[in-house]
């Protein structure tokens, strides 16, 4: 299941509607609205949960996963050391990772492609993807074109 950057995961891809993601994945397991108002769609056989943006047209705007077959750059992350990753990343020319920490708990944060891994123990544990702003940083660069 490839992580695309800035794009999606596997077949998902930002910018998409409810309707778009159901055509290829069918109905979600449940489906709930948030304290903003936004549709969570959750998958269970992914373990997927996905937000549609209410105030962007419920439009796919954050994926978050911890599916053990989740690649980036062919490489599996889930259970990986974050240190394997942050050298993949480096190797990649990412910027380095920013931490913070809760709990037992640490975010390993890339900002300019949204990207989160949550660490505990040392492993990742789940990770966290999010539409990225167009060069104007005030609207989505959305890559889903219907």
């Amino acid at each position: 299941m490839k992580i695309n950057p800035k794009i999606g995961i596997d077949q998902l891809v930002f910018g998409m509607k409810q309707k778009d993601v159901e055509k290829i994945y069918g109905s979600p397991d449940k489906q709930f609205k948030d304290e903003d108002q936004n549709i969570i769609y959750l998958y269970n056989d992914k373990k997927w949960r996905l937000t549609f943006y209410e105030d962007e047209e419920y439009r796919l705007g954050y994926m978050i996963s911890s599916n053990l077959d989740l690649e980036l750059f062919d490489q599996k992350i889930i259970s990986q050391p974050i240190q394997s990753i942050e050298d993949l990343l480096k190797s990649k020319n990412f910027k380095a990772l920013e931490v913070e920490s809760f709990d037992s708990v640490d975010n390993y944060f890339n900002e300019s492609n949204w990207m989160i891994f949550q660490v505990e123990f040392n492993q990742i544990i789940r990770f966290e993807l999010g539409a990225v702003f167009n060069e104007k940083e005030d609207e989505f660069d959305w890559k889903f074109k219907s």
